[in-house]
């Protein structure tokens, strides 16, 4: 079989599992963020945590919720680390130093799993299980409780009514729960799903245990050694939950990690399977299915055009050597071949995954470039856990008001006129992270030491550099590999990136839902956009391409681009 069919053969499985999925892990979604009754596990946990389930949140008290959670998750992680010397079941490895445990705990806080550190030799397994793998779950369960706030706020006031807190409906201007969305969401999606996927990778070989430290063999220069882990089941919420961070540095391309074929599209199905259902429990939410499904278009179609061109950019024959390989392998997985690679590399950093399979560093110029396009596009096709969800309906108001202006009409979104208050939340959403990867991008580059940390000199040394701060102001994680990040200047500044760039955007989210939730909604007529057609499918696919290459285009040009077309 030729590579280029084995790799469309692996898209097809791919989109068959999803379309089977969408609709009962939609309707689920749905179910969980409308639900008014409270599991008795769930009322123990919230005994634990003294939080009243019932109390109704506008949006200011629901953000204090989300940074006071956040908080209090990043000083456990960094104390974690910090204490690791001293804790038992650390496997003899020293405590962190304070920028990297730092960068590590606003790292896994914010979804982000950026990695400074070689897993196996820095993390023992009490920060891997108790620290890490937790914040896996929880820092999921946040991004989709911010997602259903916003949708909420769009949502009808029958609509509304079924999404509720404490068994009544929710009055103006309040946005739900926030305690309650994130153990429902932990306790009824993110564990009984990561539970079922890890029992599946441990069947296809994916390791799960408690080992200490073996010695596999003596090569060249000395010992191998290795340790074990609880593999599986960070495997499987890192991606599930659309985090990224391996147990081991080289992540999904480890055999431990990820061992055949099989598990690798396994993989790639988990990191797609909440951010493609999450269109489906929207529209439920508002009251329209149809609205739901115009969002998935849009999602699905920059997803599938990206999974596209990546493949035609890799399989390119461009010499001798290539011919006689079937496309670029260089850096990519011979168990996985260029088509796996393809659409890992696509999926993980158009979601907020930033797990890998193969090295981004080491793919074509234009190839490095696709990647990091999809995270400049705010990760919003499908996104992360949640984060997707609420970037693409930010990019739906601002779609909604450009088609106002064309036409003369005060835009409206699902009932819900889009003012200067809206739209002004909206952009100040989609500017920050741009601004973040920018200006950083520009210090790393203006100042004499972050400067030492690039393998590469020329466009490739810059895309390193583009790279890092695009992928943690958008929380991905991924990296162009060849970037020495172990400093203090990078443990620093990316970490604030990370941080930034993604408790600043929800502050604009939920006071845009804030803004939505307050208004009364008004009737459609027959100048209104119908946003559930492919018309709006199509303009709002534009709109996310548009606006991004219209900021990035710059420094494209200066990085992949002209590495590609040199």
């Amino acid at each position: 079989m030729s590579p280029v069919l084995a790799g469309l053969l692996q898209l097809l499985a791919l989109v068959a599992a999803l379309a089977f999925a969408h609709i009962p892990l939609g309707n689920h979604l749905a179910r969980v963020y409308s639900s008014g009754t409270h599991w008795r596990v769930e009322r123990w946990i919230y005994r634990g945590i003294g939080a009243d389930p019932d109390a109704r949140m506008r949006w200011p008290a629901y953000l204090r919720g989300v940074l006071a959670f956040s908080a209090v998750g990043v000083l456990f992680v960094y104390l974690l680390q910090r204490l690791q010397g001293v804790l038992p079941g650390s496997l003899g490895f020293a405590s962190i130093d304070p920028d990297q445990a730092f960068n590590t705990a606003v790292s896994f806080v914010t979804n982000t799993n950026w990695q400074s550190y070689y897993g196996e030799q820095a993390m023992g397994h009490v920060v891997q299980t108790t620290g890490l793998a937790v914040q896996n779950f929880v820092s999921a369960a946040v991004g989709m409780a911010v997602a259903v706030a916003l949708v909420r706020g769009f949502a009808t006031p029958r609509a509304s009514g079924s999404a509720r807190a404490g068994g009544s409906p929710l009055r103006t201007g309040e946005l739900g729960n926030f305690w309650a969305d994130l153990v429902r969401g932990v306790v009824r999606v993110l564990v009984p799903l990561a539970a079922a996927a890890a029992v599946v990778l441990v069947a296809c070989g994916v390791i799960q245990n408690f080992s200490g430290i073996h010695e596999v063999g003596r090569f060249t220069g000395g010992a191998q050694q290795w340790n074990g882990g609880a593999v599986a089941s960070q495997e499987a919420i890192k991606e599930l939950g659309t985090n990224g961070g391996g147990y081991f540095n080289a992540n999904s391309a480890h055999p431990f990690e990820n061992p055949t074929p099989f598990t690798n599209l396994f993989e790639i199905f988990l990191i797609l399977l909440i951010p493609f259902s999450l269109p489906r429990a929207f529209g439920l939410m508002v009251g329209s299915v149809r609205q739901g499904y115009a969002v998935l278009a849009a999602m699905a179609t920059l997803w599938a055009g990206f999974v596209a061109l990546m493949m035609w950019t890799e399989f390119a024959h461009r010499g001798p050597a290539l011919e006689i390989a079937g496309g670029a392998m260089e850096g990519k997985e011979v168990r996985f071949g260029i088509g796996g690679s393809s659409i890992f590399a696509v999926s993980s950093t158009m979601t907020s995954t930033g797990a890998v399979d193969s090295f981004h560093s080491s793919f074509t110029g234009l190839g490095g470039g696709i990647t990091m396009l999809g995270m400049m596009l705010g990760e919003v096709a499908p996104g992360g856990v949640g984060s997707g969800l609420y970037g693409m309906l930010i990019m739906a108001v601002v779609t909604v008001f450009i088609a106002g202006l064309m036409v003369g009409r005060t835009p409206e979104y699902l009932g819900r006129k889009i003012g200067g208050r809206e739209i002004k939340f909206a952009a100040c959403h989609l500017l920050i992270t741009p601004a973040l990867v920018l200006v950083l991008t520009a210090a790393a580059l203006a100042l004499p030491t972050p400067g030492h940390s690039m393998t590469n000199s020329g466009a490739h040394g810059f895309s390193e550099i583009l790279y890092a701060y695009t992928s943690a102001a958008n929380n991905n994680g991924s990296a162009f590999a060849g970037l020495n990040a172990d400093t203090q200047w990078f443990n620093t500044t990316l970490g604030l990136a990370m941080l930034l760039g993604r408790f600043v955007p929800m502050v604009f989210v939920l006071a845009l839902a804030g803004s939505l939730a307050e208004q009364t909604p008004v009737p459609a007529t027959a100048g209104t956009l119908r946003t559930e057609k492919p018309l709006f499918t199509g303009l709002l696919g534009s709109a996310v391409l548009i606006i991004a290459g219209l900021t990035y285009f710059p420094v494209l040009a200066l990085g992949p681009l002209a590495e590609g077309l040199a």
